[in-house]
């Protein structure tokens, strides 16, 4: 098991390390200036920036879970994902056989079926 994170003042906080050394899980850290070292993360924090942060002006801490876990939600569960052959996140990880499925139909050998066929309605964040 490993964490891998960019190496800004955030992780460099006593309480990490002595997480780290506790439980035994390792801490890389991607090179300076090399957000492509870690492009998962780096995909996945534009869209939750772009789709919901800034999206909203949160009032309250409660508001802002909220709101981020309506988002959360339908990233996970409702949204299909290019990557998993058109499926959602919480389809590949409940079904073992739809990680082979998406090794064998990646997302440059067909487009995604319109959102009419695979009954997907964006629910408003707002």
């Amino acid at each position: 098991a490993m964490i891998v994170s960019d190496n800004g003042t955030e992780m460099t906080s006593r309480a990490i390390l002595e997480w780290t050394n506790r439980t035994d899980i390792a801490w890389h850290y991607i090179a300076p200036g090399k957000p492509q070292q870690n492009g998962f993360v780096e995909s996945f924090n534009g869209r939750l920036r772009d789709e919901c942060l800034n999206e909203e002006v949160f009032a309250t801490l409660a508001e802002a879970r909220a709101v981020i876990e309506r988002w959360r939600i339908d990233y996970d569960h409702v949204r299909p994902h290019s990557a998993h052959g058109g499926l959602t996140p919480e389809a590949v990880r409940l079904n073992p056989a739809a990680v082979r499925l998406r090794n064998l139909i990646s997302s440059a050998a067909r487009p995604l079926p319109p959102a009419t066929q695979i009954g997907y309605q964006p629910p408003g964040l707002s």
